[in-house]
């Protein structure tokens, strides 16, 4: 900012100056020596064309010469020999002003994306026998507790051991509802304490905290350039001396050849040389590339969504097929009861009475039922704790004054002689009787996320295939893609068979582009990505196969997230089209910026080389297209939000992401 207004004063102070000299130089041209006017335009010259002159100077010490500060000297310099002293000043004046338009359209930019990711937690309070203090984060060991009051950042990711509350994380997830937390919850660092005061018991190192490692993850993403950028700065290093050659001959050639001795030839054709140099300066896409691609990044980044490099979101934004992991992906991951069969509230307070002692994931989500239910647990006989018998393979039983009770499978249902008919069901049935009679069963599944049947319709929608590639049984893998929509379901597959199927689907991508590219009229198509999306430590080696590999990032495991390219901090589906989107927009700006660039470039390049171009529209078809482009750019940060978020969409915090 203070660097932006010592350029803006200059710039006012030089263009007060230019427009004395040029009004005195009007007036009395005649009456003062060539060399007097030089004087003063050159002290003016300066003024403003200090700093170019250095980073030139500079540049060419480090061997790095064609660069648009060589090319505005050269020309400038030159327009000097040629006694166009007024011209010379009033182009570096107009190449100045660009500049600072140019360099307050990228701080703003980059501003923006500054803002998004301001989750850095400053201080951490503790506490200690003195009272309470505030250490760097960066101090905190494992296992500290840390204070949050309400307004506040959680410095590092931890567990609450103490307080309750509202957490808002909408910076990691993009989720804007906030979140209850309470005793034993995870809450991650960079989320705001909005209600309460919560004790807060560190779980790792402040380098591996969340907010530090998404940080991480935005600003080094720039550092994997996207293949178009690469080409631009490949063809930047191509293009610059090309250009100064040409420029060269046009200076020389046709002189020699129309009339050596004639100064007015050598004065045209040197000064349409400077012009063609001055529009050739590439820094509109050297410049505006990079910069769409970092919009794009941010972008994301305020959805919740992390591309860990520019190259993620070009790929991303040709992708033709995702590949989907089943558990904790298309589905929560976690245990719910889904039907009921008999009467419900019966059944669901026999079973929870004989499996309120089992930690087992199937007893607990029948517990949760029956106390959504209102049933309540306390009301029931504390002496049940020590008739409790678990029956491996089999069930629960529970010995009551009144009779036993039964919680099982089929199997045990069958050799206590108790007659009830299977069921057929997707998901894992547990079979409840009382006193030897029958009651009823509970039916526990892998309940969908309430979004991914919408996602993977809207991926349909931009003509995107869907699979599911799951190491699940068929008939519950079966059931699920049914309910979801996809295209095709690969089940019990082991981790090197999810692998085997993700190279199957690149090769028919491969194969498909090959066929379009057939036949003399047939377009080459370019082959279209395989993304896989997975959660688990077992997805880890298809994320890294497949070309682009996204991961969840609240629920994922370390080892999933590491090896994935694109993470989703808030779990949903729902995320990916969105993605998709904010890269097939980011693409689009680019291509936008580079056929911008080029065709108007070209077009005073002929008209420069023809003498019709001057040096005011050489510094336009430079400075004004950069400044253009890079406007255009800018675009790239905001996205609307197209898709809509079915009710529950949101996740709480349940594990601490690690990005």
């Amino acid at each position: 900012m203070k660097s932006n207004k010592k350029n803006l004063i200059r710039l006012i102070v030089a263009l007060a100056a230019f427009v004395a000299a040029f009004s005195c130089y009007l007036t009395l041209e005649s009456r003062a020596p060539w060399w007097a006017w030089l004087i003063v335009f050159l002290s003016v010259y300066l003024v403003i064309s200090y700093d170019v002159l250095w980073r030139a100077a500079k540049n060419i010490a480090h061997g790095k010469v064609f660069d648009e500060n060589f090319l505005m000297i050269v020309a400038t310099v030159g327009a000097f020999c040629i006694l166009e002293f007024a011209e010379a000043v009033a182009v570096m004046i107009f190449y100045q002003v660009g500049e600072y338009f140019q360099s307050y359209a990228v701080g703003k930019s980059r501003r923006s994306i500054a803002e998004l990711m301001d989750i850095c937690p400053q201080t951490a309070r503790i506490a200690t026998e003195s009272g309470e203090t505030e250490v760097d984060p960066e101090t905190v060991e494992p296992g500290t507790n840390v204070i949050v009051y309400a307004g506040e950042r959680i410095p590092i990711d931890g567990t609450v051991v103490s307080g309750s509350g509202y957490i808002d994380a909408s910076a990691l997830t993009g989720e804007s509802k906030p979140v209850k937390v309470a005793v034993g919850d995870a809450v991650p660092s960079g989320a705001i304490s909005t209600s309460g005061v919560l004790t807060v018991r560190t779980e790792k190192a402040y380098a591996d905290s969340t907010v530090a490692k998404i940080l991480d993850l935005v600003e080094n993403a720039s550092a994997k350039k996207a293949k178009t950028e690469n080409f631009i700065t490949r063809f930047a290093a191509v293009y610059t001396p090309a250009v100064v050659i040409c420029a060269l001959l046009i200076a020389v050639l046709p002189p020699l050849i129309i009339a050596y001795d004639s100064q007015a030839v050598w004065v045209d054709y040197v000064t349409r040389a400077l012009t063609f140099l001055v529009v050739s300066c590439p820094c509109a896409l050297v410049i505006s590339v990079p910069l769409s691609f970092f919009g794009g990044i941010g972008a994301a980044s305020r959805r919740g969504i992390l591309v860990k490099g520019g190259n993620y979101l070009e790929l991303l934004s040709r992708v033709d097929t995702v590949a989907f992991d089943k558990t904790g992906t298309v589905t929560k991951g976690a245990f719910e009861v889904v039907k009921v069969q008999g009467e419900r509230r019966s059944v669901l307070e026999t079973a929870a009475r004989a499996e309120r002692f089992s930690t087992h994931p199937i007893a607990r989500s029948v517990l949760a039922a029956a106390e959504a239910d209102g049933i309540r647990m306390e009301e029931f006989p504390q002496s049940d704790a020590s008739n409790v018998t678990e029956i491996a393979g089999r069930g629960v039983l529970l010995n009551t004054d009144d009779g036993e009770i039964l919680c099982g499978n089929a199997l045990l249902m069958k050799e206590r002689g108790i007659r009830c008919s299977e069921l057929e069901a997707t998901g894992t049935v547990v079979y409840v009787s009382r006193k030897g009679e029958y009651v009823g069963a509970v039916e526990i599944s892998d309940a969908i996320k309430p979004d991914s049947a919408a996602a993977i319709a809207e991926l349909k929608t931009q003509g995107v295939k869907t699979v599911i590639l799951t190491g699940d049984r068929r008939s519950s893998a079966r059931a699920v893609a049914e309910t979801v929509g996809v295209d095709e379901c690969v089940a019990e597959l082991l981790p090197d068979g999810k692998v085997t199927e993700i190279e199957r689907l690149m090769d028919e991508n491969k194969a498909s582009a090959s066929v379009e590219a057939c036949g003399k009229r047939a377009k080459k198509r370019r082959r279209g990505a395989v993304a896989f999306v997975g959660d688990g430590i077992n997805d880890a080696p298809v994320l890294s196969r497949a070309d682009l590999g996204i991961a969840m990032g609240a629920l994922g495991s370390d080892a999933a997230i590491e090896a994935a390219d694109i993470v989703l901090m808030n779990d949903r589906l729902s995320q990916i089209p969105e993605a998709r989107r904010i890269a097939r927009r980011t693409l689009g700006i680019v291509k936008q910026n580079i056929i911008f660039a080029l065709f108007v470039k070209a077009a005073v390049l002929v008209l420069a080389a023809c003498g019709i171009a001057n040096m005011w529209l050489a510094v336009f078809a430079d400075v004004g297209v950069a400044v253009l482009a890079i406007l255009n750019s800018m675009r790239a940060l905001k996205v609307k939000n197209k898709s809509k978020q079915p009710n529950g969409g949101g996740t709480d915090v349940q594990k601490t992401a690690t990005a």
